[in-house]
Protein backbone atom coordinates (compact mmCIF):
# COMPACT_ATOMS: atom_id res chain seq x y z
CA UNK A 1 0.00 0.00 0.00
CA UNK A 2 1.36 3.44 -0.96
CA UNK A 3 2.28 5.82 1.80
CA UNK A 4 0.62 9.19 2.19
CA UNK A 5 3.72 11.14 0.98
CA UNK A 6 3.79 8.98 -2.18
CA UNK A 7 0.13 9.76 -2.84
CA UNK A 8 0.80 13.47 -2.29
CA UNK A 9 3.70 13.41 -4.76
CA UNK A 10 1.64 11.72 -7.47
CA UNK A 11 -1.43 13.93 -7.03
CA UNK A 12 0.05 16.98 -8.87
CA UNK A 13 1.07 14.79 -11.81
CA UNK A 14 -2.44 13.36 -12.06
CA UNK A 15 -3.88 16.89 -11.90
CA UNK A 16 -1.53 18.12 -14.67
CA UNK A 17 -2.49 15.18 -16.90
CA UNK A 18 -6.16 15.88 -16.26
CA UNK A 19 -5.83 19.56 -17.16
CA UNK A 20 -3.88 18.61 -20.31
CA UNK A 21 -6.57 16.13 -21.36
CA UNK A 22 -9.33 18.72 -20.88
CA UNK A 23 -7.33 21.28 -22.87
CA UNK A 24 -6.92 18.82 -25.71
CA UNK A 25 -10.66 18.30 -25.84
CA UNK A 26 -11.28 22.07 -25.96
CA UNK A 27 -8.37 22.90 -28.30
CA UNK A 28 -7.25 19.72 -30.07
CA UNK A 29 -3.57 19.64 -31.01
CA UNK A 30 -2.76 18.21 -34.44
CA UNK A 31 0.21 18.28 -36.75
CA UNK A 32 -0.81 20.85 -39.39
CA UNK A 33 0.96 18.92 -42.12
CA UNK A 34 -0.63 15.47 -41.80
CA UNK A 35 -3.40 16.07 -39.22
CA UNK A 36 -1.99 13.48 -36.80
CA UNK A 37 -3.78 14.10 -33.46
CA UNK A 38 -1.99 14.93 -30.22
CA UNK A 39 1.21 15.88 -32.10
CA UNK A 40 2.21 19.53 -32.48
CA UNK A 41 4.35 18.64 -35.50
CA UNK A 42 5.74 15.37 -36.74
CA UNK A 43 9.21 14.51 -37.97
CA UNK A 44 7.97 13.36 -41.37
CA UNK A 45 6.30 16.69 -42.21
CA UNK A 46 9.39 18.69 -41.26
CA UNK A 47 12.00 16.26 -42.61
CA UNK A 48 12.20 18.21 -45.89
CA UNK A 49 13.72 21.13 -43.97
CA UNK A 50 16.76 19.03 -43.10
CA UNK A 51 17.93 19.09 -46.74
CA UNK A 52 20.90 21.23 -47.79
CA UNK A 53 19.90 24.68 -49.13
CA UNK A 54 19.45 24.82 -52.90
CA UNK A 55 19.30 27.70 -55.36
CA UNK A 56 15.74 28.52 -56.38
CA UNK A 57 15.74 32.01 -57.95
CA UNK A 58 15.06 30.57 -61.42
CA UNK A 59 11.51 29.71 -60.29
CA UNK A 60 10.67 33.38 -59.45
CA UNK A 61 9.87 35.55 -62.50
CA UNK A 62 9.94 38.85 -60.55
CA UNK A 63 13.64 38.32 -59.79
CA UNK A 64 14.53 38.31 -63.49
CA UNK A 65 16.17 41.68 -64.14
CA UNK A 66 15.87 41.34 -67.94
CA UNK A 67 19.14 43.21 -68.53
CA UNK A 68 21.74 40.44 -68.80
CA UNK A 69 22.32 40.63 -65.05
CA UNK A 70 21.89 37.41 -63.09
CA UNK A 71 18.90 37.40 -60.73
CA UNK A 72 19.37 37.71 -56.99
CA UNK A 73 20.67 34.39 -55.61
CA UNK A 74 18.07 32.76 -53.36
CA UNK A 75 18.52 29.61 -51.29
CA UNK A 76 15.60 27.48 -50.09
CA UNK A 77 15.28 24.32 -48.03
CA UNK A 78 12.23 22.75 -49.68
CA UNK A 79 9.46 23.12 -52.20
CA UNK A 80 6.38 24.94 -50.98
CA UNK A 81 3.96 22.06 -51.37
CA UNK A 82 2.27 19.21 -49.53
CA UNK A 83 2.46 19.02 -45.77
CA UNK A 84 5.10 21.74 -45.49
CA UNK A 85 2.80 24.26 -47.10
CA UNK A 86 0.14 23.51 -44.47
CA UNK A 87 2.76 23.80 -41.73
CA UNK A 88 3.87 27.25 -42.95
CA UNK A 89 0.29 28.51 -43.29
CA UNK A 90 -0.56 27.32 -39.77
CA UNK A 91 2.63 28.89 -38.38
CA UNK A 92 2.18 32.25 -40.03
CA UNK A 93 -1.56 32.81 -40.25
CA UNK A 94 -3.37 30.39 -37.94
CA UNK A 95 -1.81 31.21 -34.60
CA UNK A 96 0.60 28.28 -34.38
CA UNK A 97 3.40 30.21 -32.69
CA UNK A 98 4.65 26.92 -31.24
CA UNK A 99 6.03 26.16 -34.71
CA UNK A 100 8.55 28.99 -34.25
CA UNK A 101 10.89 26.49 -32.57
CA UNK A 102 11.34 23.90 -35.37
CA UNK A 103 11.23 26.45 -38.20
CA UNK A 104 13.80 28.71 -36.57
CA UNK A 105 15.97 25.66 -35.94
CA UNK A 106 15.81 24.87 -39.66
CA UNK A 107 16.80 28.46 -40.51
CA UNK A 108 19.75 28.27 -38.13
CA UNK A 109 20.96 25.02 -39.70
CA UNK A 110 20.71 26.65 -43.12
CA UNK A 111 22.82 29.56 -41.91
CA UNK A 112 25.47 27.16 -40.65
CA UNK A 113 25.56 25.37 -44.00
CA UNK A 114 25.74 28.61 -45.98
CA UNK A 115 28.35 30.22 -43.72
CA UNK A 116 31.28 29.44 -46.08
CA UNK A 117 29.38 31.00 -48.99
CA UNK A 118 27.77 34.05 -47.43
CA UNK A 119 29.63 35.05 -44.28
CA UNK A 120 33.20 35.77 -45.36
CA UNK A 121 32.89 39.25 -43.84
CA UNK A 122 30.44 41.47 -41.93
CA UNK A 123 26.92 41.13 -43.29
CA UNK A 124 23.54 42.42 -42.18
CA UNK A 125 20.61 39.99 -42.22
CA UNK A 126 17.31 41.74 -42.92
CA UNK A 127 13.83 40.25 -42.70
CA UNK A 128 11.34 41.01 -45.43
CA UNK A 129 8.90 43.56 -44.00
CA UNK A 130 5.57 42.54 -42.51
CA UNK A 131 2.60 44.90 -42.53
CA UNK A 132 1.71 46.53 -39.22
CA UNK A 133 -1.78 45.06 -39.45
CA UNK A 134 -0.36 41.54 -39.81
CA UNK A 135 1.97 42.05 -36.83
CA UNK A 136 -0.95 43.19 -34.70
CA UNK A 137 -3.07 40.22 -35.77
CA UNK A 138 -0.33 37.65 -35.18
CA UNK A 139 1.11 39.28 -32.08
CA UNK A 140 4.61 38.71 -33.47
CA UNK A 141 6.74 38.90 -36.62
CA UNK A 142 7.47 35.31 -37.70
CA UNK A 143 9.88 36.27 -40.49
CA UNK A 144 11.96 38.42 -38.13
CA UNK A 145 12.42 35.35 -35.97
CA UNK A 146 13.63 33.39 -38.99
CA UNK A 147 16.10 36.16 -39.84
CA UNK A 148 17.53 36.15 -36.32
CA UNK A 149 17.94 32.36 -36.40
CA UNK A 150 19.58 32.46 -39.83
CA UNK A 151 21.99 35.16 -38.67
CA UNK A 152 22.87 33.06 -35.61
CA UNK A 153 23.72 30.18 -37.92
CA UNK A 154 25.96 32.38 -40.06
CA UNK A 155 27.93 33.28 -36.95
CA UNK A 156 29.81 36.30 -35.67
CA UNK A 157 30.20 38.25 -38.95
CA UNK A 158 26.40 38.47 -39.27
CA UNK A 159 23.89 40.51 -37.33
CA UNK A 160 20.22 41.32 -37.80
CA UNK A 161 18.55 44.71 -37.57
CA UNK A 162 15.11 45.88 -38.67
CA UNK A 163 16.10 47.87 -41.75
CA UNK A 164 13.08 47.46 -44.05
CA UNK A 165 9.55 48.73 -43.54
CA UNK A 166 6.42 49.70 -45.44
CA UNK A 167 4.83 53.05 -46.15
CA UNK A 168 1.16 53.64 -45.47
CA UNK A 169 -1.44 51.02 -44.65
CA UNK A 170 -0.08 48.23 -46.82
CA UNK A 171 -2.01 44.97 -46.76
CA UNK A 172 -0.41 41.65 -45.98
CA UNK A 173 0.19 39.42 -49.01
CA UNK A 174 -1.99 36.49 -47.99
CA UNK A 175 -4.58 35.92 -50.73
CA UNK A 176 -3.15 38.52 -53.12
CA UNK A 177 -2.45 37.75 -56.77
CA UNK A 178 0.83 38.43 -58.56
CA UNK A 179 -0.06 41.93 -59.77
CA UNK A 180 -1.51 42.97 -56.42
CA UNK A 181 1.63 41.74 -54.65
CA UNK A 182 3.78 43.87 -56.92
CA UNK A 183 1.62 46.95 -56.39
CA UNK A 184 1.62 46.49 -52.62
CA UNK A 185 5.35 46.03 -52.38
CA UNK A 186 6.13 49.36 -54.05
CA UNK A 187 5.57 50.60 -50.49
CA UNK A 188 8.74 48.85 -49.20
CA UNK A 189 11.26 51.38 -47.97
CA UNK A 190 14.39 51.67 -45.87
CA UNK A 191 13.68 52.09 -42.18
CA UNK A 192 14.85 55.31 -40.57
CA UNK A 193 16.82 56.06 -37.45
CA UNK A 194 20.41 56.22 -36.16
CA UNK A 195 20.48 52.51 -35.29
CA UNK A 196 19.69 51.59 -38.89
CA UNK A 197 22.31 53.99 -40.24
CA UNK A 198 24.95 52.59 -37.89
CA UNK A 199 24.08 49.00 -38.80
CA UNK A 200 24.22 49.68 -42.52
CA UNK A 201 27.47 51.59 -42.13
CA UNK A 202 29.10 48.66 -40.31
CA UNK A 203 27.95 45.99 -42.79
CA UNK A 204 28.88 46.52 -46.46
CA UNK A 205 26.16 44.17 -47.74
CA UNK A 206 22.79 42.67 -46.82
CA UNK A 207 21.21 39.22 -46.89
CA UNK A 208 17.42 39.04 -47.08
CA UNK A 209 15.23 36.47 -45.32
CA UNK A 210 11.61 35.57 -46.06
CA UNK A 211 9.41 32.57 -45.39
CA UNK A 212 8.33 31.59 -48.92
CA UNK A 213 9.46 32.51 -52.44
CA UNK A 214 6.57 32.67 -54.90
CA UNK A 215 6.85 35.26 -57.68
CA UNK A 216 9.85 36.97 -56.08
CA UNK A 217 7.98 40.29 -55.76
CA UNK A 218 8.83 40.70 -52.08
CA UNK A 219 12.56 40.11 -52.45
CA UNK A 220 12.73 42.26 -55.60
CA UNK A 221 11.06 45.16 -53.76
CA UNK A 222 13.43 44.77 -50.82
CA UNK A 223 16.47 44.71 -53.10
CA UNK A 224 15.22 47.82 -54.92
CA UNK A 225 14.72 49.73 -51.66
CA UNK A 226 18.27 48.89 -50.54
CA UNK A 227 19.76 49.64 -53.97
CA UNK A 228 18.28 53.17 -53.86
CA UNK A 229 20.42 53.73 -50.76
CA UNK A 230 23.49 52.26 -52.45
CA UNK A 231 23.44 49.06 -50.36
CA UNK A 232 24.25 45.84 -52.24
CA UNK A 233 22.28 42.66 -51.54
CA UNK A 234 24.30 39.44 -51.56
CA UNK A 235 21.34 37.09 -51.77
CA UNK A 236 18.38 35.75 -49.84
CA UNK A 237 17.21 32.75 -47.84
CA UNK A 238 13.69 31.34 -47.66
CA UNK A 239 12.27 28.29 -45.96
CA UNK A 240 10.47 27.13 -49.09
CA UNK A 241 10.00 28.04 -52.74
CA UNK A 242 7.06 27.40 -55.00
CA UNK A 243 8.32 24.73 -57.40
CA UNK A 244 8.54 25.50 -61.07
CA UNK A 245 6.59 23.11 -63.31
CA UNK A 246 9.84 22.57 -65.21
CA UNK A 247 12.12 21.95 -62.25
CA UNK A 248 12.61 19.31 -59.61
CA UNK A 249 14.79 20.41 -56.66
Amino acid sequence: MSSRPDRERTAPAVLVRGVRDVARLALPVVCPGCRTPDVRWCADCLAVLDAPPWRCEATAPRLDRLDDVDPLPVWALAGYAGGLRDVVVAWKDRGRADLDAPLRAAARRAGERLRPVLASGPVLVAAAPTSRAARRTRGRDPVAGLAAAFAAGLGAPARTVHVLGQRGLARDQVGLGSRARGDRLRAVELARGPRVRRALGAAPSVLLVDDVLTTGATLAACETALARAGIPVLGAFVLAATPSPRSDP
